[in-house]
């Protein structure tokens, strides 16, 4: 089932450099059926043509954000970040781990770090990151290096807001995890944001069965569990 979007009309109130708050609505479907949790779904506009390029201010330490390591997971699984900020790794787990992504998108290594240290990573370019750990193959994340201030996650309702948004022509892009990759690129259009409307639209992203299959850093299948490795020893 490929997806459906409707056009997305957007108010400027008095004054057509006014930024306006968009809400929209997503449903998530598996099998042509509703899937209860509607979350996770990323939704980002670009300018196109003479529309004005919002400014991207420079990130602070303070709004560095984190994608923890515990219990042989990432927490949280998504961020979406301006592009050109950083992220910051901190491994809090009592063992080892190896955090890279060989993806589109930043392309890092960032080798055997232990419990109780950090690391960050800067995404200089706009794209999307998939991250993986080196030696627990159970463990993956998403960032989304976004080159707009107008980007919005869903929550379990599927309920979407952008705020501030300059009326003009965007391209507005979508992304979910579950969702194949040509499924999103149906989703993508360009949309126009005009005085009168505040509503982004509502829109429907299928699911799919397969999940994205990797291989370690290597490009190689991940080795059994050894329990007597660093890995897996807590200190």
């Amino acid at each position: 089932m490929l997806p459906t979007c409707l056009f997305v009309f957007a108010s400027a109130q008095n004054e057509d450099l006014k930024g306006v708050d968009l809400k929209g609505k997503v449903q998530l479907t598996r099998n042509g059926h509703p899937v209860n949790d509607a979350s996770n779904v990323v939704v980002w506009l670009t300018p196109l043509g003479t529309t004005p390029a919002p400014t991207l201010p420079p990130q602070q330490r303070s709004e560095i954000p984190q994608l923890v390591q515990k219990n042989k997971s990432f927490h949280p699984s998504l961020l979406v970040i301006p592009a050109g900020g950083q992220v910051e790794f901190p491994n809090q787990d009592p063992f080892f781990h190896n955090v890279f992504s060989l993806f589109d998108g930043k392309r890092f290594d960032l080798g055997l770090y232990e419990s109780g240290t950090t690391q960050f990573v800067k995404f200089d370019k706009p794209g999307i990151s998939f991250i993986f750990c080196n030696i627990h193959a159970q463990m993956s994340a998403v960032v989304i290096a976004v080159n707009t201030p107008y980007y919005a996650i869903s929550n379990g309702h599927g309920e979407i807001g952008i705020g501030g948004v300059i009326p003009g022509r965007y391209q507005m892009h979508v992304f979910h995890s579950s969702v194949s990759p040509e499924a999103l690129q149906a989703a993508e259009r360009e949309i126009t944001v005009s005085p009168g409307e505040t509503f982004l639209g509502a829109f429907t992203l299928a699911e799919s069965n397969l999940e994205l299959a990797h291989k370690n850093k290597y490009g190689r299948d991940y080795d059994p569990p050894e329990p007597d490795s660093p890995a897996y020893v807590r200190h």
